[in-house]
């Protein structure tokens, strides 16, 4: 089974370079494919082996929606070459527990149709943990998590399926029946709030974009970046701890039992259920998925 991995970025280099080295070890870097949103050679410096496209950062109006239609396009020519693309954004590591999945090929030969979803979750920093060395992979030294609804997006498709608005479109006919395929132990660990240090530059560029004159701009979540990651950290402050098991019990109940069918936009995802429990991560995060980028890097 062929499969690749693709992600849009413009300068979020830490986000890259975890993005990079994850999908580079479990896919192959070769058949790594990311789109620079403005020149940018800094990116092909960070990923030398990865097939690197650049397209133009002149207009930003309809921001998300021209980025989404680009990349269902490029997936669906990629679709093609391999049996399944993998698209997320690049602060985005599709993780899988290693006692149910030896790789990304046993998630997708158990899978009965055309695209696949995950289990959120938003890795963060706390107080306690140390700043990250750049080379450092922060599933290696990020333990704490939140499960998220809005993060249990739809991640990989077959050539014809269109991610769209964390989900998938699909077919008038087809909405009420489309399967919403979140296979047990898949997780998508969103890195955003995984290093403050790099968040507050990520923002910089966040809040220059929603501020920008035009129509179809991204909403407040861009408008006051800042803002919105310190209610992040004052919840997670506040969040009583959960064990593992139970919270992600708890989660893929709540997910997997009423996706959210959006008749208005033909589109299935996740519902945006907010989580308030802190969890540890499995060790095996770490030890499966959080080798630095040095040793990850060694040639065999």
């Amino acid at each position: 089974m062929s499969t690749c991995a693709i992600t849009m970025v413009y300068k979020d280099y830490w986000a890259l370079s975890q993005w990079y080295t994850h999908y580079g070890r479990l896919l192959g870097y070769e058949h790594l494919y990311i789109v620079a949103h403005g020149q940018d050679p800094m990116i092909a410096n960070l990923c030398p082996r990865a097939n690197v496209t650049t397209i133009p950062r002149d207009n930003l109006e309809e921001f998300d929606r021209k980025r989404g239609r680009y990349l269902n396009s490029f997936a669906d020519d990629l679709g093609q070459t391999y049996d399944w693309m993998i698209r997320t954004d690049a602060d985005e590591l599709i993780c899988f527990d290693p006692s149910l999945y030896a790789s990304f090929d046993d998630v997708f030969d158990r899978s009965q149709s055309d695209a696949v979803f995950a289990l959120g979750l938003n890795v963060a920093e706390t107080i306690n943990d140390r700043v990250l060395a750049g080379s450092q992979m922060a599933l290696g030294h990020r333990s704490t998590a939140v499960f998220s609804g809005h993060y249990s997006k739809a991640w990989a498709t077959k050539r014809g399926t269109a991610l769209w608005r964390h989900g998938i479109k699909v077919a008038p006919s087809k909405l009420a029946s489309a399967p919403f395929d979140l296979p047990q132990g898949v997780y998508l660990a969103h890195l955003k709030y995984a290093n403050v240090k790099a968040l507050e530059l990520a923002n910089q560029h966040r809040i220059g974009v929603g501020n920008t004159a035009g129509k179809g701009l991204p909403g407040a979540a861009w408008k006051e970046a800042d803002k919105t990651a310190d209610r992040f950290y004052l919840h997670l402050v506040r969040f009583e701890d959960k064990d593992w098991a139970s919270a992600r019990d708890e989660a893929y109940s709540a997910i997997t039992s009423e996706p959210f069918r959006d008749a208005k936009g033909n589109v299935l995802r996740s519902l945006s259920i907010v989580f308030k429990n802190r969890v540890t991560l499995p060790s095996w995060f770490k030890t499966r998925f959080g080798a630095d980028q040095e040793t990850a890097r060694k040639p065999g």
